[in-house]
């Protein structure tokens, strides 16, 4: 198994019941594909560089994890359908392996 990080962005004015959904959807991706989650951290509010979708400000969470790169495709697909994530960034950490 590789090691990654992935860093995504909802609006800040969902609630905490959808921001637990997405959170549980994430971890139950990464648990189909037979990987294991090292930590999440909840960034809170950040400023965006640009405007996104009409919103100024995003709610980051960054979430370290292992898994196998076959599973990360699924992972991807995810993120991309749920309309709650509104950017996210997958990066394999070769220094954590």
């Amino acid at each position: 198994m590789k090691a990654y990080e992935l860093l995504y962005f909802v609006a800040p004015s969902i609630d905490e019941d959808s921001r637990a959904a997405i959170s549980k959807r994430i971890e139950s991706a990464i648990a189909e594909g037979k990987g294991t989650i090292d930590n999440v951290e909840s960034w809170g509010k950040r400023k965006l560089a640009y405007e996104v979708e009409g919103l100024n400000e995003g709610d980051y969470t960054l979430v370290n994890f292992h898994a196998d790169p076959e599973n990360i495709k699924e992972l991807d697909r995810v993120l991309r359908i749920s309309d709650i994530v509104l950017r996210h960034m997958i990066v394999c950490r070769s220094d954590r392996d």
